[in-house]
């Protein structure tokens, strides 16, 4: 027979842990002796690994207090649920642990390897190390948020891009950024990529664009044009051309 306290070394909890599992009727208290210890046997000492196995797991007190009283069936029935509980946890947390790397490398997050190429393309076709971070950064906001539109608008973009035409246009957006947000280039680039969107996309068509509901858009928007007075004002007048086109 041991005491309290051996009995917590051998088990590795503390002291307090055993009398907690005591007062939420886990664990049985003996009555003291003679000499006024309580004293455990190995039945007490296999109970208290069990608890605390579970408890290491993560299953809640009330859980493992039903548990203590479930049939041999229902507890192995118990045990596999939690298992496979548990290896979700883990394949979760080893997500989180590449993830973790990932920004120790300096990337905030994985994206598609056909982003990262199309990332390269960026810098093949002049586009500045600014654009280029804010295009990745936007990405991986959106790729984050919206996996499952997040391709279609991505392709939409390379389509886009890949007509000499509108890469000119996206060039030109690209280097208004140091103008004066009352530069007159910035309404003749606006007039002239509101029409290539037109174009584009026909008299009827429609542009591709995340659920009405999200809030994602605005985000981009806001940091396109907290970037920039020209890009802010460029932004508004290219929205106000495509909605004069949509009406």
């Amino acid at each position: 027979m041991i005491t309290i306290g051996q009995l917590a070394g051998y088990v590795g909890v503390s002291i307090k842990t055993v009398r907690v599992y005591h007062d939420k009727g886990l664990l049985p208290e003996p009555e003291r002796d003679a000499s006024g210890y309580r004293r455990y046997g190995a039945d007490a000492a296999v109970d208290l690994i069990k608890i605390r196995t579970l408890a290491e797991a993560g299953v809640p007190l009330a859980r493992i207090r039903e548990l203590r009283a479930a049939s041999d069936e229902e507890f192995q029935r118990a045990l596999r649920e939690i298992g496979d509980e548990l290896a979700a946890r883990i394949r979760g947390l080893r997500a989180t642990q590449e993830r973790l790397s990932q920004l120790a490398a300096g990337e905030l997050a994985p994206l598609p390897g056909e982003v990262a190429a199309h990332l390269c393309d960026l810098k093949g076709w002049g586009f500045t190390p600014r654009w280029i971070d804010l295009q990745r950064d936007l990405w991986i906001l959106v790729f984050a948020t919206h996996p499952d539109r997040a391709a279609a608008l991505f392709h939409d973009q390379c389509a886009s891009l890949a007509e000499p035409a509108l890469r000119r246009l996206f060039l030109e957006y690209d280097r208004a950024y140091d103008l004066a947000a009352d530069d007159p280039r910035i309404d003749g680039l606006a007039r002239r990529i509101g029409e290539a969107t037109r174009e584009r996309y026909g008299a009827e068509g429609e542009l591709p664009q995340l659920d009405a509901a999200s809030e994602i858009p605005g985000l981009i928007r806001g940091a396109v044009c907290d970037a920039s007075p020209a890009w802010r004002r460029l932004d508004a007048l290219i929205r106000h051309h495509l909605a004069e086109w949509t009406r």
